[in-house]
C-alpha cells in the first residue's frame, strides 16, 4: 500500500534502515551461533520483516509522539520500529493458528520450513516441523521486539517511561490472539463478539497503542485518553476492513487466495453480520472447510452481500472512522501531527491491501 501520508518525514524509508541495521546484528549472532542451521531462520525474519507491509504501526506511534511536541530523532524512528517486530511475531503465530499457506504472496513462515525440511530429506514430519519452527520463530520476533526497543538510544528515562504501554500492547494482541481461536472453538458468531476479537486481536495494537506509546515517548500522558477515543475505534475500524478483503480482495493485490478467511472459518463481525441475517444454513457446512472451492467462495459471498452485512460492515466501517475523526479534531495536537494523522486514517480504512 502506498500513502503519501505513510512517507512524510521519509519515515518508512527511516523504518527499513532501522529494522535492516537491528535484523543484520541480529543475523551476525545467529551466524557465530550455527550458520547452516540458523541463517534460514534469519533470511525467513528479514524476508518478512523487510519484504514488505504497510508500517501503520510505526507511523501512528511516530506520529502519536510528533503531534504530542517530540521532536525528530533517528533514535524514536528506530523505538517505534520495534513495533514492525511485535507485527511479525503476531503475523507469524497467525498463519500458523489459521493454517494460512501464504503471506503477502510467498510461503507463510511454516510453510516455507515445512518445505525446507522436505527438501533437505529430514526425518520426521514436515509439517510438524515447519509449525515448530513458526513458533519459535515467532517467539524470536518479540524477543528481538524487547532488544530493538532497548537498542534504540532513546535514553533509559524515557523507555522507562513508554515501557508499560509497549508491555500492555504486546499482551494484549497475545490475549486477541487466543479470543480469536476460542470463538471459532465455540463457533460463537455474535457480532459483539466478533466486535470484542477485533479490538483486541487488531485494533488496539495496530492504532490505539501505538498512539499512546508514541505519546509517553513524548512525555505527555495525558493526550493519552485523547489517543485512545483516536485510536480504538479507527482501529476497529482497520481490522473491519481487514476482514472484508479477506473475504473479497484481489489476490493479486493481497497476496492470499481468494476468500481464504472463508476456509478459515474466521468468526469476523462481517460473518456474524451475515448469519444474523440469513441465518446458519448456507455457512455451516462451508465455512471453515479447508477445501471449500471457487463455487463455494462464491455462493457465500452472494450470501454475504444478499443479506446485506457487506453493506452492514462498509455502514459500521464509515461510523468508526467517523467517531475517530471526530475525536482527533477535538485533540490538542501538533497541526501537521493532525494533519498527518487524519491521512492515516484514511490509509488505514480506505485500502485494498
Amino acid at each position: 500500500m502506498t500513502h503519501p501520508y505513510l512517507d512524510r518525514a521519509d519515515l518508512r524509508v527511516r523504518v527499513q534502515r532501522a529494522l535492516d541495521r537491528f535484523l543484520r546484528r541480529r543475523r551476525e549472532r545467529l551466524a557465530e551461533i550455527e550458520p547452516e542451521a540458523l541463517l534460514p531462520v534469519a533470511d525467513a525474519i528479514d524476508a518478512l520483516v523487510l519484504g514488505g507491509g504497510k508500517r501503520l504501526r510505526p507511523a501512528f506511534a511516530y506520529w502519536g509522539y510528533r503531534g504530542a511536541g517530540g521532536a525528530d530523532t533517528d533514535e524514536i524512528v528506530a523505538a517505534v520500529a520495534a513495533l514492525e517486530l511485535v507485527q511479525a511475531s503476531a503475523l507469524i503465530h497467525d498463519d500458523v493458528m489459521d493454517g494460512s499457506e501464504t503471506r503477502r504472496g510467498e510461503p507463510a513462515v511454516h510453510r516455507r520450513f515445512a518445505n525446507l525440511h522436505r527438501a533437505s530429506g529430514w526425518r520426521g514430519d514436515g509439517d510438524g516441523f515447519g509449525t515448530a519452527a513458526a513458533i519459535l520463530l515467532g517467539d524470536l520476533c518479540l524477543v528481538w521486539s524487547d532488544e530493538m526497543l532497548h537498542a534504540s538510544g532513546v535514553d533509559p528515562v524515557t523507555l522507562a517511561r513508554s515501557r508499560p504501554v509497549f508491555d500492555e500492547m504486546r499482551s494484549e494482541v497475545t490475549i486477541g490472539q487466543y479470543l480469536d481461536v476460542q470463538t471459532q472453538a465455540t463457533g460463537d458468531t455474535s457480532t459483539a463478539r466478533a466486535s470484542l476479537v477485533a479490538r483486541f486481536k487488531s485494533a488496539k495494537y495496530t492504532i490505539e497503542q501505538p498512539l499512546v506509546f508514541g505519546a509517553t515517548l513524548a512525555g505527555d500522558a495525558p493526550l493519552a485518553k485523547a489517543y485512545s477515543a483516536f485510536g480504538l475505534p479507527l482501529g476497529e475500524a482497520f481490522q473491519l476492513r481487514d476482514d472484508v478483503l479477506g473475504v473479497f480482495g484481489d489476490p493479486a493485490v493481497t497476496g492470499k487466495p481468494a476468500g481464504d478467511d472463508l476456509r478459515e472459518g474466521k468468526r469476523t463481525y462481517l460473518i456474524a453480520a451475515a448469519i444474523e441475517s440469513a441465518g446458519h444454513s448456507v455457512f455451516d457446512n462451508r465455512l471453515g472447510d479447508p477445501g471449500l472451492d471457487a463455487q463455494g467462495v462464491a455462493l457465500l459471498r452472494g450470501t454475504i452481500v444478499d443479506s446485506g452485512a457487506l453493506h452492514r460492515t462498509e455502514e459500521r466501517i464509515a461510523e468508526l472512522t467517523g467517531a475517530a475523526l471526530r475525536a482527533l479534531d477535538a485533540a490538542e495536537i501538533t497541526d501537521e501531527a493532525r494533519e498527518v494523522l487524519t491521512g492515516l486514517a484514511q490509509a488505514a480504512t480506505q485500502r485494498a491491501v
